[in-house]
């Protein structure tokens, strides 16, 4: 071989070696950001242009109808467009959306927002972004059908409209596309009847309603869903008219996690500028869902810089998504990690991500606020696992976080401690500050409580003008959108107030152990045996494992409280309730927790309730009563919209109930309803059965979650009795998934004569559809004793009748309190 023959056989092996490259490149998925840099800015084909009639696009309760228009597809991403335009401006044009909800309650919600319980809208335009299967298939059967007709002219008319329009929208959901199109499942393999596990999201330009959003997600708790943006005094709400479970869901068994979470090792450093830098290490095992791609939540104020599986780099990727957060009321992002390789489904591995974020706020005076305390950290689903955290902080700080501390040390200007809760825990919470501290021992629970020397800016300048009346609920997992209605005017003269909330630490104190103490002896034992308690900013409590925060209300005497002007039960919300309430979820939230949004009002109302219980031990049935009398009130509080509280909705909307008409009706309903509903299943029981009943709740579903209906069979097992309505099906059917609080009126009179005397009466019921109905008590005064009679009301009076010993006998509509009623 010749020496030119030689350089010619290196040239060919170096092409080849480089075409092959080449190939294997191309072959290549593309990453998660090239996904979503092609979601983004994929635009509008102007080439993908249709004339269409009669075309319709089918999301299982949720039919579209392209009656007369033009539709222009996206260009490809990943082999297939993900967004669409549909317009009927044409002359003769139309479109057309309907959607069914299945029940009873959700078209209820519905028609309090459209007027109608079944949505049917003609639209004009509409905007779909999808992964999901069918969907991403239209532009292909349109062409196979061959009788649509391409409009290049038109479609270029449509994408210098439309396209960047479409790529805003596309930035809110670019994070949810891009899990799909990293899936193997939204590759094309199909799932009941045909829908892949994916998503579709329509805006649709509606000619009654206006804009709104039409969506359904396969990945969701519920798939179908509608609502709006809308906007008052300033303040963003999505409000979801409707959301269900799509027909091919409802019989099936619920979705389990994408990943299951066995346990967290974290590394947080706050360092002089207060931001956050984490390491967080999670080991859990894979599922069929996480098998390309390991899905996350993480608060929107931390980025993700890097990540690691099983020690080889991965890829890290987040976007924000301002609709979807509006929607979800949680201030989280969606947070993927995409694996070098696809993961077995059942395996274990350990991901390291490594994300860094400015989560700790100064609120004035070295009191400090640590904002997104759920997901400040990577988490999915709050799971129950084990958790070990060393946290690095400046030495001039206290740290307080759950568990005991296994390491603490001081390297040059940083404090060094590590925490290691002794049990599973759903989520990690941590605080700092500059605080003096009280420790208690009581029955083998360690109680440490924290309070900062000084106050926060927002309570040093405060006078009597500057505060109107907070609401009633206790914000409990999650703080509100605004802190209960505290307006802020800025005074003429500031003055400081000089107040040291330390010196209610014993106070604190004695009241957070003596509700430990209470609880334990009806409940059992705490998820952890050692409780931190600190202060935070604003006016709410929230409740963690092993770790509660308190407002610094809670520490402030009445006399120094800048609401000192306000009734007793007001003070005792801010002292003792709240405290007692967040106790409470130590059992209620983070031993039993709610598997849905659906079912978090139950977690708020028992440990409402607990609180209740804790004080009525205290100060008598009267605090009680005086208690459920102000939630009474606020339930029947007219919102903006000129519509009670309570009519907003049931209480198994949940968060739903934050919307723009009425922004106080989640508090109103979720605990003062809640507690109200809880109230009345104590009246139904008796106390020992009541008693009983929450004990065996805690045994039967501790660490594991309860749904509505779990807790409705449970509470029918301890009624007395022949009781009347003995699976309670009625008293739920009113009361939790239904509104309405009724106007009762008794009406009797006592006839005969002597030895035969009869009281004879009525009760008669308004204000409520003439559906309702609830069980009272009336109690009679025979002469001889007292009876009571259980009478069902209805649209027309319920009457009743009873012997009777003398004319002057009387009749009591519940004596007890025992219905919640105008």
């Amino acid at each position: 071989m010749t020496a030119r023959d030689n350089y010619r056989q290196v040239i060919f092996l170096r092409l080849t070696a480089f075409a092959s490259l080449a190939l294997a490149l191309a072959a290549q998925p593309p990453s998660a950001a090239e996904l979503g840099h092609a979601v983004l800015t994929a635009g509008l084909d102007p080439s993908a242009c249709y004339r269409v009639r009669d075309l319709e696009i089918s999301e299982e309760d949720a039919q579209f109808y392209l009656t007369d228009g033009y539709i222009i597809f996206g260009k490809p991403v990943n082999g297939a467009p993900v967004t669409a335009v549909f317009s009927a401006e044409v002359e003769g044009g139309d479109a057309e959306v309907l959607m069914l909800p299945p029940n009873r309650s959700e078209r209820k919600s519905l028609a309090g927002y459209t007027g109608s319980p079944n949505l049917d809208e003609h639209f004009a335009n509409a905007i779909f972004l999808f992964t999901e299967a069918q969907a991403r298939g239209l532009l292909e059967q349109i062409r196979a059908k061959g009788e649509a007709k391409n409009s290049l002219e038109v479609g270029t008319l449509l994408a210098d409209q439309w396209s960047p329009a479409v790529s805003n929208i596309a930035g809110s959901y670019e994070s949810r596309m891009v899990l799909d199109l990293l899936s193997a499942q939204a590759a094309g393999s199909m799932t009941r009847e045909g829908h892949a596990n994916g998503f579709f999201a329509a805006i649709i330009q509606g000619k009654k309603l206006g804009n709104f959003d039409l969506g359904y997600d396969g990945r969701s708790y519920e798939q179908l869903s509608a609502g709006q943006l809308a906007t008052r005094n300033g303040q963003s709400y999505f409000d979801t008219w409707t959301s269900f479970e799509s027909k091919s869901h409802r019989n099936a068994p619920p979705p389990e996690p994408e990943e299951k979470i066995l346990s967290y090792r974290m590394e947080a450093t706050l360092d002089s500028s207060f931001v956050l830098h984490c390491v967080t290490r999670i080991r859990f095992q894979a599922t069929a869902e996480s098998s390309n791609v390991i899905p996350f939540d993480l608060s929107a104020q931390m980025k993700p810089t890097e990540a690691k599986l099983d020690g080889a780099p991965a890829e890290v990727y987040q976007r924000d998504s301002v609709r979807g957060n509006l929607a979800q009321n949680s201030g989280n992002e969606l947070l993927l990690v995409v694996p070098p390789r696809p993961l077995e489904p059942g395996s274990e591995h350990e991901v390291e991500i490594h994300h860094e974020g400015k989560v700790v706020l100064d609120a004035g005076h070295q009191v400090y606020f640590v904002s997104s305390r759920g997901t400040w950290y990577p988490n999915r689903g709050a799971q129950f696992a084990s958790y070990d955290v060393t946290y690095r902080y400046p030495k001039n700080l206290d740290l307080v976080s759950a568990g005991k501390v296994v390491e603490d040390r001081t390297e040059d200007d940083m404090r060094i401690t590590r925490h290691v809760p002794d049990g599973r825990i759903r989520m990690l919470a941590f605080n700092l500050g500059v605080y003096e501290k009280k420790m208690l021992q009581r029955g083998g629970e360690q109680i440490e409580v924290s309070a900062n020397r000084e106050v926060e800016d927002a309570l040093r300048y405060r006078t009597q003008e500057q505060f109107t009346e907070p609401t009633v609920g206790v914000p409990g997992r999650r703080p509100p959108r605004v802190f209960d209605g505290l307006t802020h005017v800025e005074p003429p003269a500031p003055q400081p107030a000089a107040v040291n909330p330390a010196n209610q630490l014993s106070n604190v104190a004695d009241d957070v152990a003596a509700a430990m103490e209470f609880y334990r002896a009806r409940f059992g034992e705490a998820p952890i045996n050692r409780l931190e308690v600190s202060p935070v900013p604003g006016r709410f409590g929230q409740g963690f494992a092993g770790m509660i925060y308190l407002s610094t209300l809670s520490y402030l005497p009445v006399t120094a409280r800048p609401l000192s002007l306000m009734p007793p039960w007001q003070q005792a919300f801010y002292g003792e309730f709240l405290r007692a309430h967040e106790v409470a979820h130590q059992w209620w939230g983070n031993i039993v927790t709610a598997g849905s949004y659906r079912h978090e009002w139950l977690m708020e109302a028992l440990s409402n309730y607990s609180a209740l219980l804790f004080l009525e031990n205290r100060h008598g049935p009267k605090f009680t009563d005086g208690m459920l009398e102000q939630y009474r009130r606020a339930l029947l509080a007219k919102g903006p919209d000129g519509e009670t509280a309570e009519s907003e909705g049931p209480v198994i909307e949940g968060r739903r109930l934050e919307n723009s008409n009425n922004p106080s009706a989640w508090n109103a309903v979720a605990y003062g309803k809640g507690a109200w509903i809880v109230h009345m299943l104590r009246r139904r029981m008796g106390d020992a059965q009541f008693t009983k009943m929450l004990a065996e709740l805690r045994r039967r579903y501790e660490w594991n979650t309860i749904d509505t209906e779990q807790f409705r069979l449970l509470c029918a097992e301890f009624l007395p009795p022949q009781a009347p309505d003995p699976k309670l099906e009625n008293f739920f059917d009113q009361w939790v998934y239904g509104t309405g609080i009724p106007t009762l009126k008794l009406t009797y009179s006592v006839k005969g004569k002597p030895g035969a005397w009869k009281l004879s009466g009525a009760v008669t019921q308004t204000d409520v559809p003439d559906d309702f109905s609830v069980t009272v008590p009336v109690e009679i005064q025979t002469g001889r004793g007292k009876v009571v009679r259980e009478i069902q009301t209805g649209s027309d009076p319920a009457p009743f009748s009873v012997p009777v010993s003398a004319a002057t006998a009387k009749a009591v509509l519940d004596p007890g309190g025992s219905v919640l009623r105008r």
